[in-house]
């Protein structure tokens, strides 16, 4: 059964999307710690990050940084973090979160948003993208 990534990336659910070449797919989390926390997957449907092959390890990586270095040019944070737990989902994720404070990263703290706010994010770090 395909997860709600996979979902995501066939337009079957809907998403806030950053980014997307031929392998990889950036969106938001609609569940974030901070404005602009950003999922980065592969497009292949893998567990756990460690089992990707090397060179879509590396990609999704390269891929990340990318919509990253985008994410701190477009909103206003100290930094952004990265991490990978993936147990909420089982598809191999990279979460990209804007830093401003700790709490940001420990996934107690969440914000809400609204639709327009969502869109408006996205639409800020797409534009970013290089």
């Amino acid at each position: 059964m395909p997860s709600i990534f996979t979902k995501i990336i066939k337009g079957e659910i809907p998403c806030y999307k950053i980014a997307e070449d031929d392998n990889f797919f950036a969106f938001l989390d609609i569940n974030p710690n901070a404005k602009g926390h950003t999922l980065c997957i592969p497009k292949k449907e893998v567990d756990k990050i460690m089992d990707l092959d090397e060179d879509t390890y590396m990609g999704l990586m390269a891929f990340s940084r990318k919509v990253g270095k985008a994410i701190e040019t477009a909103l206003d944070c100290k930094r952004v973090g990265i991490t990978v737990i993936g147990l909420e989902v089982p598809h191999a994720h990279v979460h990209l979160i804007p830093l401003n404070e700790m709490k940001e990263a420990t996934f107690q703290h969440k914000v809400k948003l609204t639709t327009e706010e969502f869109e408006t994010i996205a639409h800020q770090i797409r534009s970013k993208i290089e």
